[in-house]
């Protein structure tokens, strides 16, 4: 069907954040640009109209319904396939790259210790939604995976923090980046310090590096609550305000959340990949993601923060 677009995900670049659709193609998003799109589907019938999205590149052979309320939005045998060439999975032990160790800060108690691969420089970091960071070191990758299991083991850092987490406490981080980079500032020198450091493991120096300003997190207003999935024949639409690792802070026009005026959702791009997506009347190509979409609309399931919402005959 002509004008249909579907969704890769949300990418980091050095413009800053692009929804990457099939095909390569991209469309850069900005503070205050319009985000508009409807979902395609039979409203009638659960489950459909998204499909797995394939594993490595490759379409899935199948074409599996998923669940709407899958990040991953793979079948069980693509996702399998995915995992099983996943450094993050710690299923690859000779790739001959050097990697980074990283601390990142998401926001008061909340750092994790992680690598990534040298070569991809800050994406990794920008694709979580790090508001501070610094690197720790550099070196081969058991090399960086054994300094990451000597930070879990002997300073109780973890390797993840719950995407819930990171949407919480956006809107009320600290406005002094040096009290943002305190944390990291005073584990990266117990890190450093620790006993059975691994001897091809270059330490690095810490250097704080920010991302409020690219993530746009400076002033953002509070969020009522997060899209919880995408249904078939729903339609999102709203005024960008924030961007940070997969998620959009969306300002929604009057009526959308309890009380009255704007108000902010956050919509986790995961939740997009695997549905055929077109633009709203009023919208530029592009699903939608143009500058002419008009005031917010939401037709969506919506978890507000405050409580639950079920789904309902009205807006969510």
């Amino acid at each position: 069907m002509d004008g249909q677009w579907r969704c890769s995900g949300l990418r980091w670049s050095a413009r800053g954040p692009e929804l990457e659709w099939d095909g390569g193609r991209r469309s850069a998003l900005t503070w205050g640009k319009r985000v508009a799109f409807g979902v395609l589907g039979d409203a009638g019938e659960e489950g459909s109209g998204r499909t797995c999205t394939g594993a490595r590149g490759h379409p899935c052979p199948r074409r599996v319904p998923v669940p709407g309320r899958s990040t991953g939005a793979r079948c069980e045998e693509c996702a399998r396939l995915d995992r099983a060439h996943s450094v993050a999975a710690d299923t690859i032990a000779d790739d001959p790259r050097p990697y980074h160790v990283y601390l990142a800060w998401f926001g008061p108690g909340m750092t994790k210790v992680g690598i990534t691969a040298v070569e991809r420089g800050p994406a990794r970091l920008l694709e979580q939604g790090a508001v501070c960071s610094s690197w720790l070191g550099a070196g081969p990758l058991m090399s960086a995976r054994r300094a990451e299991e000597l930070l879990r083991a002997a300073l109780g850092v973890p390797d993840r923090i719950p995407y819930a987490d990171k949407r919480a406490v956006r809107s009320a981080l600290p406005p002094d980046a040096a009290d943002r980079a305190a944390e990291i500032a005073e584990l990266h020198g117990r890190a450093v310090a620790l006993g059975g450091w691994p001897e091809a493991l270059r330490r690095a120096p810490f250097r704080a590096v920010d991302h409020v300003g690219v993530f746009g997190l400076a002033g953002l207003p509070d969020a009522f609550g997060e899209v919880r999935e995408l249904v078939a024949g729903g339609v999102v639409g709203g005024e960008l305000v924030a961007a940070a690792g997969p998620d959009l802070h969306l300002r929604m026009g009057e009526g959308v959340g309890e009380g009255t005026g704007a108000r902010v959702v956050v919509l986790d791009t995961r939740l997009m990949r695997g549905w055929a997506l077109v633009p709203v009347p009023g919208a530029a190509p592009g699903a939608g993601v143009g500058s002419g979409a008009g005031s917010g609309e939401l037709s969506v399931p919506v978890r507000e923060y405050a409580r639950d919402l079920h789904r309902q005959d009205g807006l969510f």
